[in-house]
């Protein structure tokens, strides 16, 4: 009589490791567990489970960081596939231990924003309408277009432009956008924009600190204008 081996999915929903770790996080599976997650499935012989314990009883967790994938392969049930899932997961878990944040670009005047903008929007044909995400530092945590075409309240409503600031938690914002003519003169829409941005960042709690308007080498700030 042929021997019957539980599958995953003959398991109770709730004992499966991936249901578990989404119920309960990552922190509640065992080594054993998270390895099977990072395998995914078993063999004929054996579910995934059994072969995560196997492994794991063969070498342990700093033994098996190590191994290559040749290595490996030579372990019963480890094919190609599986093998380069352990070592890229690994590899991952060395690159964390070194792993330095990279210094965010910091925005102190309207000047920081023409020279980060300006090489971007030279050739366009179209008004860019973009966001500039910053953190309490006012070091840019996103940057975002917001909209592609002529500048008005329509097309810039505040929902869009507060959406992604909420979304990073930004702590304020710079709004800036190009004048395809060269001219950044604003126009009354522009002004009507900024002020009506003005507000709705008031009420939502993130300041607009500026809106900086782009044109042919050159670049007028609505702040320094007295329109914020």
């Amino acid at each position: 009589m042929q021997e019957y081996r539980l599958r995953i999915l003959d398991m109770q929903k709730e004992e499966r490791p991936r249901e578990r770790l989404i119920k309960n996080g990552a922190a509640a599976l065992s080594d054993s567990e998270l390895l099977a997650i990072i395998l995914r499935t078993g063999s004929k012989q054996e579910n995934v489970i059994n072969l995560s314990q196997r492994l794991l009883s063969e070498y342990n967790l700093k033994q098996l960081s190590t191994i290559n994938i040749a290595q490996l392969m030579n372990i019963h049930g480890i094919k190609e596939s599986k093998a380069a899932q352990i070592a890229a997961c690994f590899e991952i878990a060395r690159r964390l231990e070194s792993f330095n944040e990279e210094v965010k670009p910091k925005v102190n005047s309207p000047e920081d924003v023409y020279r980060r903008i300006y090489p971007r929007m030279r050739e366009q044909k179209k008004e860019n309408f973009i966001e500039l995400c910053l953190d309490t530092k006012n070091q840019i945590i996103r940057e975002e277009i917001i909209s592609i075409g002529s500048l008005n309240a329509n097309v810039v409503h505040p929902r869009e432009v507060f959406k992604t600031a909420l979304a990073v938690s930004a702590a304020h914002i710079i709004v800036a956008h190009n004048h395809p003519s060269g001219d950044p003169t604003p126009s009354r829409e522009d002004i009507e924009v900024t002020k009506k941005l003005i507000e709705a960042g008031k009420i939502i709690g993130i300041d607009v600190l500026d809106h900086v308007i782009i044109g042919d080498g050159r670049h007028f700030s609505m702040k320094e204008a007295g329109h914020i």
